[in-house]
């Protein structure tokens, strides 16, 4: 793959012939400069001669085994990425290999486009852990978080001010905002950017498995721990452990947090030793941290130890500007993914995107450009492309016609019926500006060009009467 006019070599180390022939075929149909290797020996003599961007190996080979080789590679080439894949899916493999320095591990079979993804991420961060240059594309894709507002070169500038610390920070911000993607600019800048970067989903993981996932097990602590068990506080040790929805944890999770981040030490389930870890932690949520200590729902002690240091996102509203640049990106992304000969989104289509308040932010927004990508026919981006969350649109704040009361039980077509309500809109809103076409565009909220197109749509006007505008 081509990247600033950078081609990246990846290595494949695996003893199953099957397993390196897909990769490789996978790999150079995206562009990739492939070498593969048939055991953990000849992987780390490739690695010695040349050493790749990043390696893909097997951890089950024998003599030498998978993390021989991460070890080796990480010895010879710190800077070369390396990912895990295994038959024998295990979280103390997986463990074992995030302390060691792996980027990530993937049970086989494992899914081909989200390792495409995983691999695309880590090489563009790859080459974005350094400050951010002066450039026009470094302030575009400051460790994957794009855009060249005001408010995101504060994020950036901040980004860079905490990452040189060691302190706690607290990320707050709306959903799909991008919250993980700070955390992690975080860790790749900062002093232990060499160490595992581990992520809890607070939220995601059952309430009675938190505790276990977060600070392991031992051996006979509940009906089914066969053996001891290391958690991810511990796969993060020397790096940084980010909790995604804090404010999700439990009173009782809250108390045994605490002891992590006042003591620096943890204890197993079902265990009575302290464990020493150190580990920095990085915590994001979407909710009022603070009115939650008021209301005695989150402890005081706890939310002063995580909140040393502070980052708020903005969100998309706050910078429409980010809008066509984030776009532009998407579409890149997902017209190569889904194999589209699409050019660009359209004129018409990036002014409503522009004047769109985008609730689910840019997660909202590479969902809509993805969409849009899957149904459109045609080379370009068209509105009828974009699927809004119409409840939120700005057209809707204002007055609308009303809605049938009942839907009938047959012949009844949805799309008709709301083509039919914009139409009357658009006359509306012409009726009440004294056909005075900019005027009608305001009333209603949208751009003039939006407008235009809309008109058209709707054969309330032809090209040349707008021409003469």
């Amino acid at each position: 793959m081509v990247q600033n006019g950078q081609v990246f070599k990846i290595l494949v180390v695996d003893d199953e012939m099957s397993m390196r022939e897909l990769l490789e075929i996978l790999l150079l149909k995206h562009g990739y400069d492939v070498r593969c290797a048939e055991s953990g020996s000849s992987g780390i003599e490739a690695i010695r001669s040349d050493p790749p961007d990043l390696v893909i190996t097997d951890i089950r080979m024998e003599p030498v085994n998978g993390i021989e080789v991460l070890k080796k590679c990480k010895a010879v080439s710190p800077r070369t990425i390396v990912i895990m894949i295994s038959a024998y899916a295990s979280t103390e493999l997986a463990v074992e290999a995030m302390n060691e320095g792996a980027y990530d591990y993937f049970p086989k079979p494992f899914n081909n486009e989200e390792l495409l993804s995983v691999i695309s991420n880590a090489l563009r961060n790859r080459g974005e852990e350094q400050s951010v240059s002066d450039s026009r594309e470094g302030l575009l894709y400051f460790g994957c978080l794009i855009g060249e507002s005001a408010p995101m070169l504060k994020v950036y500038e901040t980004i860079q001010r905490v990452a040189k610390t060691g302190s706690n920070v607290v990320i707050t911000g709306e959903s799909g905002t991008g919250k993980e993607l700070v955390a992690r600019a975080i860790h790749r800048q900062s002093a232990r950017r060499d160490r595992p970067l581990v992520i809890v989903n607070c939220g995601g993981v059952p309430e009675n498995l938190v505790e276990s996932e977060l600070f392991g097990y031992r051996k006979g602590a509940f009906t089914g721990a066969a053996s001891d068990r290391k958690g991810l506080v511990e796969a993060a040790r020397g790096g940084t452990l980010f909790l995604d929805e804090i404010g999700e944890l439990t009173p009782v999770l809250q108390v045994k947090l605490l002891r992590l981040v006042q003591d620096k030490t943890i204890k197993m389930v079902g265990g009575t030793e302290e464990i020493p870890v150190d580990v920095r932690i990085i915590s994001a949520t979407n909710r009022d941290l603070e009115r939650m200590v008021m209301e005695k729902t989150f402890r005081e002690d706890l939310y002063y130890r995580l909140n040393v240091l502070h980052i708020r996102v903005p969100p998309l509203r706050d910078r429409r500007e980010d809008i066509p640049v984030l776009a532009r990106y998407f579409l890149s992304k997902f017209t190569k993914d889904l194999g589209k000969e699409i050019h660009k989104v359209s004129s018409y289509a990036m002014d409503i995107l522009c004047n769109y308040e985008f609730p689910g932010n840019v997660r909202e927004l590479e969902h809509i450009i993805e969409r849009g990508v899957a149904m459109e026919s045609s080379r370009i981006i068209l509105p009828d492309s974009l699927t809004l969350s119409m409840h939120r649109r700005k057209e809707q704040e204002r007055t609308v016609p009303a809605v049938r009361s009942e839907i009938p039980i047959e012949n009844f077509d949805l799309d008709k019926h709301m083509a039919e309500i914009e139409r009357r809109m658009l006359q509306q809103a012409l009726s009440q500006a004294g056909g005075v076409k900019l005027k009608a565009a305001r009333l209603l909220g949208i751009s003039f060009r939006s407008f235009r197109y809309r008109l058209l749509k709707h054969e309330l006007a032809t090209e040349d009467e707008l021409k003469e505008e």
